[in-house]
């Protein structure tokens, strides 16, 4: 059974890996010798690393880990996850969604920074929007709400007037802390009660009214 929500914005802040990038391939390479090299369980690992910074997924991995080793692994990571982009491509109704919202108030939210953005959606074969907000312009990883208010700041709103896309439970919490109604994507999404969820991008359909409303129409399945 299907049933279609509608839900009304001014602006869309869209995450980007699991959202709009499918690179589970390439975050998995990286993060399973990242957690051999550490003498951690792989899937263990790979159950934490989405939606965070790496040296904020490091921090909760190995809590008593100094810092700077942290950073310094987040470094060498994000070389290796921006060098090699096999098999990335977009997640399923995400260059739909793109070409729909172009010309209209949007803005990239990423734990990745801004190497890593540009290359994963150039291997995706998407538009990189304008305005992006990436790991370098925040001081803080999801699930803190910074990158989210300062995405929505940047295009001159106010967050109740957003609608947040994130597929992972971090993502979800910082959408929701930053007071955004959320779009959940993909598996990791639907057990974290997002406000409405969707398989993949493909059930989506985007209008903008005359008066400057973006109008969302969701057939979600039930």
């Amino acid at each position: 059974m299907t049933a279609t929500t509608t839900l009304t914005a001014h602006a869309v802040l869209l995450d980007m890996d699991g959202t709009l990038v499918n690179s589970d391939a390439v975050v998995e390479r990286c993060w399973r010798r990242w957690a051999e090299e550490q003498g951690l369980d792989p899937e263990y690992v790979l159950g934490n690393v989405h939606g965070r910074q790496g040296h904020a997924t490091m921090a909760v991995l190995l809590p008593d880990r100094p810092a700077e080793l942290n950073l310094a692994d987040n470094r060498r990571m994000l070389a290796q996850e921006t060098a090699d982009t096999d098999g990335v491509v977009p997640v399923p109704g995400a260059p739909a969604l793109m070409a729909a919202l172009a010309g209209l108030p949007h803005a990239l939210v990423t734990s990745a920074d801004e190497a890593l953005a540009q290359a994963r959606m150039g291997a995706a074969g998407l538009p990189v929007p304008e305005v992006r907000v990436t790991a370098e312009r925040v001081g803080a990883s999801k699930p803190d709400p910074e990158g989210f208010l300062k995405g929505a700041a940047e295009l001159g709103f106010e967050p109740e007037d957003c609608l947040a896309f994130e597929d992972s439970e971090v993502g979800i919490a910082a959408a929701r802390s930053a007071g955004m109604r959320v779009v959940g994507v993909g598996p990791r999404a639907a057990a974290h009660n997002p406000t409405v969820h969707v398989p993949t991008l493909e059930p989506l359909r985007l209008e903008a009214l005359a008066n400057g409303t973006l109008r969302l129409h969701v057939n979600a399945a039930r």
